[in-house]
């Protein structure tokens, strides 16, 4: 498979800061997007050691003799293990934590591994698939029938986090599942909540499937965020299966 890829990510219009980390591998086999907490120094430095952590464990590792999902949890496990480590040698970022969400090209498969409400989505033939599910007690709750969507819009609960890295029960949520089928023509979506608490699924699959272009899409995407309150860093990752 080939891909084409874009990253783009901006503060938004409330926030002086930007918590969130991306990374796209030259090579098209990863891609990382990760939205930080705990504060603006321990959320951009947390975002940062997750990325950077799990790039370079995948760069080492990429084709040593191990399962795809072996190598991603291992990946993960490490970064978390880093901020942790930071955390304790830093006690003013001792809250600090982040999500995650990836998606990984390997041997012919495709994986996807997330940690609390950053999501993945993918679009297909124009019909949009949020192909992961939020670590939020709001999520949980819409699953039990607790409470509905339209109501979870406007919950006081609605961002919290039931997982994230920095946690040291990370092992009970990290949710790692190959994707089983991967078209040409596809285009997958990796985004942080500064993008889906302000735009509509509807908007984000006119907004990523019109253009032709992927960076035109994603600059479409976050000004859709952007015009619709822009109160949170939005970034997203763009892959298009070629």
């Amino acid at each position: 498979m080939k891909f084409a890829s874009t990253g783009l990510t901006d503060p938004g219009l409330v926030r002086p800061y930007n918590q969130d980390n991306h990374y796209i591998d030259p090579e098209g086999r990863f891609f990382i997007l990760a939205d930080g907490m705990g504060g603006h120094a321990g959320g951009e430095e947390a975002s940062r050691i997750a990325t950077q952590v799990i790039k370079d464990y995948l760069e080492a590792n990429w084709d040593a003799p191990i399962e795809s999902y072996d190598l991603i949890e291992k990946a993960i496990y490490q970064a978390n293990e880093g901020i942790l480590e930071d955390q304790s040698t830093h006690p003013a970022r001792a809250d600090m934590g982040t999500t995650l969400v990836m998606i990984v090209f390997r041997n012919e498969e495709t994986w996807r591994a997330h940690v609390g409400d950053s999501r993945l989505y993918r679009l297909r033939d124009g019909k949009l698939e949020q192909v992961t599910l939020d670590h939020t007690w709001i999520s949980q709750a819409i699953r039990a029938g607790e409470i509905t969507p339209e109501d979870a819009k406007h919950h006081p609960w609605r961002h919290v986090l039931s997982q994230c890295l920095g946690r040291r029960d990370l092992y009970e949520g990290i949710d790692i599942q190959q994707i089983e089928e991967t078209l040409s023509g596809d285009r997958f979506l990796l985004c942080s909540d500064g993008l889906t608490e302000e735009v509509s699924d509807e908007l984000i699959s006119k907004s990523l499937g019109e253009p032709e272009n992927l960076e035109e899409a994603a600059s479409t995407l976050v000004q859709n965020a952007k015009d619709g309150g822009g109160s949170d860093n939005i970034t997203v990752v763009l892959v298009a299966v070629e």
